[in-house]
């Protein structure tokens, strides 16, 4: 009974080996798969799309190369044209001939200057615009603000504004001229010969001495006693004038400005 059993499961066995051995050898003797029919269209779908971008890449790369030679042919094209363009050379403009100095017009004034500064003296005819007399005026750089002589001094309002009315005398005559000027400011004055300080009314004039032109600040003040009917201080000399203290009239008015009541020294 059991040498029965056991010839069944050795015969079984044999025909479970030689199954394997029949699809082993199968295996080693065909390499190829084979691909379902199903699956087909899917593949050529594939093929179709990857030609179709070989295709597009191969047109992009053609037009960049097109312009490419476009811009190469353009840029050669206007060397070209540089080169074959005749340039005329610059020629430099004649020299102008140089004109010797005029010679020193006496109508005009006289004023010595260094480093651009009116030179004056001691003591300076002084034009006074507006009425056009000529004052001696003494050149005091210890004074802060300059004065002019000035009588009859009558403050008023015009306009809203602070005027003053006042009289200067006409040099060499008994006479005097009325101005009229609106008051910029007022300053306190001290002297020595006064006890207290004296307060003075401040007007804008318009001056020359020599041939330099100005309008400054000037204290209106009775100079009746004072040997000058001007005085120029440091807010006219201040960056325009310098003093030369071993001169008297330094400058020179031009002739338009001289008059007969023209009281300096020449």
């Amino acid at each position: 009974m059991c040498s029965k059993r056991l010839r069944a499961g050795l015969s079984t066995f044999s025909v479970i080996v030689l199954a394997g051995t029949v699809l082993l050898t199968g295996c080693s003797a065909d390499r190829y798969f084979m691909v379902p029919k199903a699956g087909l269209g899917e593949l050529n779908t594939s093929v179709q799309s990857q030609r179709a971008t070989l295709v597009t890449m191969e047109n992009n790369a053609t037009v960049r190369h097109e312009k490419v030679l476009e811009h190469n042919e353009a840029a050669t094209q206007k060397v070209l044209d540089a080169i074959a363009t005749q340039v005329a050379k610059p020629s430099c403009p004649p020299v102008q001939e140089q004109k010797a100095c005029p010679a020193a017009d006496k109508t005009k004034g006289r004023t010595d200057r260094l480093k651009g500064k009116v030179i004056v003296g001691e003591v300076e005819n002084f034009y006074l615009a507006g009425p056009g007399l000529i004052y001696k005026a003494r050149i005091d750089s210890g004074a802060e603000t300059s004065s002019i002589d000035a009588r009859n001094i009558t403050r008023f309002e015009r306009d809203g504004s602070n005027w003053v009315r006042f009289d200067v005398p006409v040099p060499g005559a008994d006479d005097f001229i009325t101005l009229e000027k609106e008051i910029s400011r007022r300053v306190k004055v001290i002297q020595a010969s006064a006890d207290g300080a004296e307060r003075r009314v401040v007007v804008e004039l318009q001056f020359s001495i020599g041939d330099h032109q100005q309008v400054a600040e000037f204290t209106l003040a009775d100079r009746s006693n004072l040997t000058y009917q001007a005085l120029i201080g440091r807010n006219v000399l201040r960056d325009v004038m310098l003093i030369d203290v071993g001169k008297e009239y330094a400058t020179e008015l031009p002739e338009s400005l001289q008059t007969d009541n023209d009281n300096g020294e020449k």
